[in-house]
């Protein structure tokens, strides 16, 4: 707990506001909306948020489905443009998953985007790095959040190794303060996902949930 107070004490009550158009990129629309007008002040304390759908989570056998991203400030504010990837598998893959998958990205519409995106899982790594250093200047810098991210870190690391060290060693993960919570403080109230497994409604929902906890943990320690 004293890590987790020392570290709340660091938070601004100042928010960054900025409206930005959309970053997308999908088998249909495979251009790239960038504004070169987009600053890169304090990206330092940028917080870069990531989320994948895979083929399974055995990274030796499993693919990447798709990719989200997004860039938030220290305060949880968005300054980056959406970024979504569909990358294409072929029936190999698509068709050999597990059964949780199969009826998962079925249901969702993934699989048969997959197999009709025209984007490489290499293409997708430069497409990502280019987003990144859009925002970020330095590589090393910015850690990756997400929920149990050290699995789509994994991912990077295998798929994506540019990007991977693009990204800071340390990781923010949201699983890991719900964990705590559940142990240490009961009373923080509960943050209930859609669970729409889909990359960038997930990981605009794991934002909002982080947002939850800083407002009734993190803030409440600058406010006492």
């Amino acid at each position: 707990m004293k890590m987790i107070f020392a570290y709340c004490l660091k938070w601004s009550k100042n928010c960054l506001r900025i409206t930005v158009p959309r970053y997308f990129h999908t088998a249909k629309s495979p251009v790239l909306l960038m504004n070169t007008n987009m600053g890169k002040s304090n990206s330092n304390d940028y917080i870069i948020w990531l989320d994948m759908e895979m083929s399974g989570l055995d990274v030796n056998t499993s693919q990447i489905l798709e990719i989200a991203c997004l860039i938030t400030n220290k305060d949880l504010k968005v300054v980056s443009k959406d970024l979504n990837v569909i990358i294409h598998q072929p029936d190999e893959i698509l068709n050999n998953m597990n059964d949780w998958c199969l009826a998962t990205h079925q249901k969702t519409g993934l699989i048969n985007e997959s197999r009709l995106s025209k984007t490489t899982v290499e293409n997708t790594e430069q497409i990502v790095l280019k987003y990144l250093k859009t925002y970020i200047e330095e590589e090393a810098t910015c850690p990756l959040a997400g929920s149990s991210v050290y699995m789509d870190r994994m991912f990077l690391y295998k798929y994506m190794p540019l990007v991977n060290n693009y990204l800071h060693y340390r990781i923010i993960d949201t699983s890991t303060i719900k964990e705590l919570i559940k142990r240490w403080n009961t009373n923080v109230p509960t943050f209930k996902k859609n669970h729409v497994h889909r990359a960038l409604p997930d990981v605009k929902e794991i934002i909002r949930e982080l947002q939850n906890y800083k407002d009734h943990i993190f803030d409440l320690c600058i406010r006492s």
